[in-house]
């Protein structure tokens, strides 16, 4: 079995749509086809959400409506014949009556939100079911609802996911199967979601669960590259990573993969490649490689980051010092990304400022508290690098003119991660793709 994932952008389109449904049936290899919602979709949904959260129950429901005639025009060029933009026309109106149910609760919840926001996969994945029967390629829909779950702590139960789609699978005489991805059930049975990344890692999750060939990630890039093809000219796709590897380049930006999808299929050495939907024919990039050269592979930068420095001589010989401090980014759920100390500082990242000012407040019981914003970090990847001789040497030498605010080396042997004000990072992705590439 291998498990193939389409984001929105490559069903955003009618044409787009027909491309994937040439893709997944090049041969007769049994597949389960995991699809987002179409593009652009999901943010009006949320944007929908929100007006009801706020009762503007009135410009929703305008949203509502435009978002419906974009679907009815989607459908009459998604299919050819009269049946099927029949078929896809009753499939538009049955979840846009009950998107119409879920507007008019007056009390409208962060419970009925999540409701709203399933519709976007639900959606996508009917319509893509009955075009491939318009064009007699048999499959069976696999509803994510009846399979994928979440524990009380919003993890997914892959054992009890891998049952229950195992169970689904075998009832069906077909070879190829559609399913959402994103949407889950938690532990009360209500419709829930899997955040961010979330169609990536209904993709993992579903290849780990059922211990799957592969999972194949398709976008419209060619794999993961060296470095950002935005900025830096003359990028090369990376044509194999370790699961630590692509872990780091994936949380420090990489943005073609999500960093929560690497973690089942490293439970599970379940391997993943990384395709283009533009360039079927590149081989893209293999994940799960486990006897990787020493080296660097890739360069990854990580925007909206704010370092936070607190200068304080009780640091001095002084034992639970550090803990004090941890003790306030744990208390207002803030994750730390780097960390450097001094006998007399500690200085550290993080990227989200949703409570900076509270932190900063009670930092200052302990010293002088310096901030600074608007900060990337440059994470350089690749296998044991940490331990090889010469890799920092190669690096400074690189960007000798780029002031470097913090140092991470040492805490990983595949990542040394370096801290600079955003306004130099073009510069650094610039000049260690000239030095070390």
């Amino acid at each position: 079995m291998i498990i193939f994932k389409f984001g929105g952008t490559s069903v955003g389109t009618p044409e787009r749509m027909h491309k994937v449904a040439k893709l997944i049936t090049r041969d007769n290899t049994e597949k389960i086809v995991v699809l987002s919602a179409v593009s652009g979709t999901t943010n009006t949904l949320v944007e929908i959400g929100e007006l009801l959260l706020s009762r503007k129950q009135h410009i929703a429901q305008k949203l509502v409506d435009e978002l419906k005639e974009k679907y009815r025009a989607f459908v009459n060029e998604l299919y050819v014949t009269l049946e099927g933009k029949e078929s896809g026309g009753k499939i538009i109106n049955d979840f846009f009556t009950q998107i119409g149910t879920l507007t008019a609760i007056p009390d409208f919840n962060e419970g009925n939100n999540k409701t709203l926001l399933s519709y976007g996969e639900l959606i996508s994945t009917h319509l893509f079911h009955h075009y491939l029967l318009e064009t007699a390629i048999e499959n069976t829909l696999l509803p994510a609802l009846d399979f994928m779950s979440i524990d009380e702590d919003g993890e997914p139960e892959v054992e009890k996911i891998g049952e229950k789609l195992s169970g689904l699978i075998k009832q069906s005489e077909n070879t190829l199967f559609i399913t959402q991805g994103f949407i889950c059930k938690n532990p009360e049975g209500k419709t829930d979601n899997l955040k961010r990344g979330g169609s990536d890692y209904t993709a993992s999750l579903i290849g780990a669960a059922i211990r799957a060939e592969e999972v194949q990630i398709w976008t419209d890039i060619d794999g993961m590259h060296n470095n950002d093809p935005r900025i830096v000219d003359n990028t090369s796709t990376v044509s194999e990573l370790t699961f630590d590897e692509a872990a780091e380049l994936a949380y420090f930006g990489a943005k073609i993969l999500h960093p929560s999808s690497i973690v089942p299929a490293q439970k599970y050495s379940t391997r993943v490649r990384l395709k283009s939907t533009i360039d079927e024919q590149a081989p893209g990039t293999l994940i799960g490689v486990t006897d990787a050269a020493v080296g660097i592979r890739a360069i990854a930068a990580k925007d909206g980051i704010t370092a936070i420095k607190v200068k304080s001589t009780r640091m001095l010989l002084a034992y639970g010092f550090l803990r004090k401090i941890f003790e306030v980014f744990e208390k207002y759920k803030t994750p730390i990304d780097m960390v450097t100390t001094s006998e007399v500082a500690v200085s550290l990242t993080i990227d989200d400022e949703l409570h900076l000012n509270e932190i900063i407040e009670e930092l200052k019981t302990f010293g002088m508290v310096e901030v600074d914003q608007n900060q990337s970090i440059i994470c350089i990847v690749g296998n044991m690098i940490s331990e090889k001789k010469g890799v920092l040497k190669k690096i400074f030498d690189a960007i000798p003119q780029v002031p470097i605010r913090m140092v991470s080396y040492g805490g990983s042997r595949n990542n040394i991660s370096l801290l600079v004000d955003t306004n130099y990072k073009k510069e650094a992705l610039i000049g260690l793709n000239q030095g070390i590439f």
